[in-house]
């Protein structure tokens, strides 16, 4: 069985996830207590993306042995990723304008300004990064 687990964590290393996750599902399949495999089953998941569900097998496999070095970890990060996504998007959630309402006006224009005339506003330009960012000066 540990050799199957170490070729799933191989697979899972070279981005193969449905192969490593089948192996992982077999290992669960037969020993449901088997929490090495559940922390790959939560690997797997987080490779996807899901990590709410990364974060329920980290938790369960943490249940079945809560000594496992790999099970404190994953719970732990996965645990403060979720935490940080749900604060993110309820602050943008009560940013964001409610629905049918009108968009507040743009800084500088007639409607946005409360006092006289004032100088334009700069256009907003996003920050370039990597390569291309340093090669055109970070603007």
């Amino acid at each position: 069985m540990i050799e199957r687990l170490l070729e799933a964590d191989r697979l899972l290393a070279l981005g193969l996830t449905d192969q490593a996750e089948r192996i992982y599902r077999q290992a669960v399949e037969t020993d449901p207590r088997n929490a090495i495999a559940v922390v790959g089953l939560a690997r797997v998941a987080s490779e996807r993306g899901d990590d709410r569900t990364a974060l329920e097998f980290a938790r369960k496999a943490l249940a079945i042995d809560p000594e496992n070095p790999a099970a404190v970890r994953l719970t732990a990060r996965l645990a403060e990723i979720v935490a940080t996504r749900e604060e993110a998007a309820a602050a943008a959630a009560v940013a964001a304008p409610a629905p049918g309402a009108a968009p507040a006006p743009p800084p500088g224009t007639a409607a946005g300004r409360s006092t006289g005339a004032g100088p334009a506003p700069r256009p907003i330009h996003r920050k370039r990064r990597g390569l291309i960012g340093r090669l055109l000066g970070g603007r």
